[in-house]
């Protein structure tokens, strides 16, 4: 069949005033592009990122198709379309095309790598990664570590922020040589873009580059990265890498870019699931029927393209999504800048209403982001498992005691939304209490002068006992 493009397909409805070139972001760009509740003030957009108005209405017309001629548009329309995104999120990242799948979630990427590692036999193979990962990807190594059943071990990177850049660069060349010389072999190492807990900038690009000199798989979570941070995969040259697009790039909720060089393709024989385009070693066995329609894809990229029966309809939207945020949005470059530049001067007006401080080191490179860490004015008592020394910064807080941390942060965050109408990530780190809050486009200076006094008002509550 003829290849059908964007171009060739009805639409839904046409976008509305949301094509417009905005002037200004804030205020403005929130009421006339984006979906909020109005009493609602989203302060946490790195969590689940959100959706324009003109991204909900493609999506909803890619599904309308779906449901409009199912077989010819799932096993003939979808995969050229996809094409599409990919060759747009590809130009993004500065890589080609055919490096490029889409997977539903950063998580999905970065189980798809741990899972396909083959393992040497002798049980000397070791994961390697920063004690900052995301908690569902050190579950991931937990179980890949577990069901091996002593084929490899894992071992755990831990700094001390906030440090500079270099440092951990020398602590993960220290974590390879601690490996070697307990007689292991570190073969992979699982690092952030920008870290969840605390939301920091991690020095991907440095630490890549020192995975290669010594000799060590890098695997990139991205989850926080594509449409947050700049990124140039041809320059940092990863191993694996995975960003949501979910997140920071106004696609729909699930879509994540999986990058795999043509190097190591060979090395993610299959999805997860496993589905149709898995390729299994020759057996002397009768092919598998595949229902689907031939493909000249390589290998790699006809597996990604359909695994099992799911609503991809977010993955044809990355184009859509890029495309607007070029038109609208002024590209890039504009959306970049005004998201760091409102982390960095948002929260240091935070910090200063609390009384507190931003989470930053010397050479200012933690908070290159769209999100910035405050402390809360909150000490917590030394806990069982707490191995970090303590802030420098603590003498006067009102220190919460230890067997009450969990109850007084989950009254936080209960009380944020019943009472204040907003969400921030909340987290303990050397002692004290700290919040993550994230910049974006519908967001200006006045939301952060709000989030300070609320949250001074919360730990005034917290001071008096209201948690117990």
């Amino acid at each position: 069949m003829p290849a059908t493009t964007t171009h060739d397909l009805p639409v839904r409805s046409k976008s509305t005033p949301e094509e417009t070139p905005v002037k200004s972001f804030g205020k403005d760009v929130l009421k006339t592009h984006f979906l909020f509740d109005p009493t609602y003030r989203n302060l946490n957009h790195g969590s689940f990122g959100t959706i324009p108005r003109a991204i909900q209405t493609k999506m909803r017309a890619y599904q309308d198709l779906a449901e409009a001629r199912p077989d010819p548009f799932l096993r003939y329309d979808y995969g050229h379309l996809l094409d599409e995104s990919r060759a747009a999120v590809a130009k993004l990242l500065n890589v080609s095309t055919e490096t490029v799948v889409f997977v539903s979630n950063a998580t999905v990427g970065v189980n798809t790598v741990l899972r396909n590692l083959v393992w040497n036999p002798d049980g000397k193979d070791e994961i390697l990664y920063f004690d900052t990962i995301y908690g569902g990807c050190g579950k991931t190594i937990d179980y890949v570590v577990e069901a091996s059943r002593g084929l490899v071990s894992s071992r755990a990177i831990k700094p001390v922020y906030p440090c500079e850049d270099d440092n951990i660069v020398q602590l993960f060349r220290a974590g390879v040589a601690a490996s070697k010389a307990a007689g292991k072999r570190p073969r992979v190492c699982l690092f952030d873009v920008v870290s969840s807990l605390p939301g920091i900038r991690f020095p991907f690009e440095l630490v890549a580059a020192a995975c290669k000199e010594e000799g060590v798989l890098s695997l990139v979570d991205g989850a926080q990265g594509i449409g947050m941070v700049k990124l140039d995969l041809a320059a940092a040259d990863p191993d694996f890498f995975v960003s949501n697009c979910h997140k920071w790039l106004h696609v729909p909720r699930g879509c994540a870019v999986f990058y795999v060089p043509l190097r190591n393709q060979a090395l993610i024989r299959s999805t997860v699931p496993t589905s149709h385009g898995f390729v299994p070693l020759e057996n002397g066995e009768k092919p598998r029927f595949n229902p689907l329609p031939p493909s000249a894809k390589s290998a790699f990229v006809n597996a990604f393209e359909f695994v099992g029966t799911l609503d991809n309809a977010p993955y044809l939207c990355v184009k859509d999504s890029i495309e607007w945020r070029e038109k609208v949005l002024g590209g890039e470059d504009r959306i970049l800048a005004y998201q760091e530049g409102l982390a960095r001067q948002g929260g240091a007006r935070v910090a200063e209403i609390l009384g507190t401080k931003i989470f930053e080191n010397q050479g200012k490179t933690l908070a290159r982001c769209a999100m910035v860490c405050v402390a809360l004015p909150l000490a917590v008592e030394p806990g069982q498992w707490d191995e970090k020394p303590r802030d420098e910064d603590l003498e006067g807080l009102h220190v919460i005691p230890a067997a009450e941390v969990g109850k007084a942060r989950q009254w936080i965050l209960d009380t944020l939304i019943r009472d204040y109408k907003t969400f921030v990530a909340l987290f303990d780190y050397r002692g004290r209490l700290w919040v993550r809050i994230s910049a974006q486009v519908y967001l200006e200076m006045e939301d952060f002068e709000w989030a300070g006094k609320t949250l001074k008002e919360v730990c005034e509550r917290v001071q008096k006992g209201d948690y117990k």
